[in-house]
């Protein structure tokens, strides 16, 4: 029992260590926000002398930040409902219905696993540039609709669903769209639920691509946007700072918020059967 005891205390001791080092950086960015400019790069201190938040006053008033948090904001939930819809219709198509090619299909969904995304930039940069979609909502969001994991994580509960089930569906006279989106889709809420919060906050932190395809500092993402804060006498770590964390705050509060939804699609995409 002892021994238990001073292993439980260890394991305490460390899993505060870790938690002290993962939460250091963010502290420090916070207190960096809030120093004068001229604290920050002379005096290396853990709580500021003066408490000034002139940083927050430029990143709110002075930057294009209200226009990168609506940018982000349209694109992200464009993003996470149209993956959403797509996902579960091609699930449940390669799931219930039986049809030509389907394994083909889905095989090739798995294979779309081993091809990174910036491989596909240049092709993706060029069609959406003879669409007329750069620097538009569009042509940000387009390119991030290619989610596969979603779709095998659907793929794999439909699987679980007892096909009786769809038969009697059927024969009360329900279409496939109305056995999908009135029987199976209530049943599983909670994947549902914690896949769009996944989506959305991998859709919010999205640099590449956002990156590569707005030039207009009114078009820009939160996250492109922040790269654009200088100042023509060098860099401004406080002000810097208090952008990065503006920037951060929604994503932050949306995983407190809905942390063991986010657990739960970890958990899904990570353990995905073959």
């Amino acid at each position: 029992m002892q021994r238990k005891s001073i292993g439980n205390i260890l394991l305490l001791v460390l899993t505060l260590c870790v938690a002290c080092m993962w939460a250091f950086p963010i502290y420090w960015a916070v207190v960096t926000s809030i120093k004068p400019e001229q604290e920050v790069v002379t005096k290396t201190t853990f709580i500021p002398d003066v408490f000034n938040f002139s940083a927050y006053y430029f990143a709110l008033f002075e930057t294009n930040l209200a226009a990168w948090y609506v940018n982000s904001l349209v694109t992200s939930i464009g993003v996470t409902v149209i993956v959403i819809l797509i996902s579960v219709m091609c699930a449940y198509a390669l799931s219930q219905i039986v049809f030509a090619g389907r394994r083909l299909l889905y095989g090739i969904i798995l294979a779309s696993f081993m091809v990174p995304s910036q491989a596909l930039v240049v092709s993706q940069f060029v069609l959406m540039y003879r669409f007329g979609l750069i620097n538009t909502w569009g042509g940000i969001i387009l390119p991030q609709l290619i989610i596969p994991v979603v779709v095998i994580v659907y793929k794999q509960f439909f699987d679980s669903v007892p096909k009786e089930l769809r038969e009697a569906a059927k024969l009360d006279g329900c279409g496939d769209f109305q056995i999908l989106f009135r029987l199976y889709l209530p049943l599983n809420w909670g994947i549902t639920t914690a896949l769009a919060i996944i989506t959305y906050i991998m859709a919010w932190n999205a640099f590449l691509w956002p990156f590569l395809v707005t030039n207009s500092e009114d078009m820009m993402t939160v996250t492109v946007g922040i790269t654009q804060v200088d100042d023509a006498f060098g860099v401004k770590y406080a002000r810097d700072m208090a952008v990065a964390i503006l920037a951060a705050m929604p994503v932050a509060v949306a995983y407190l918020l809905f942390q063991k939804r986010v657990t739960q699609a970890l958990m899904l995409s990570s353990g995905i059967k073959g």
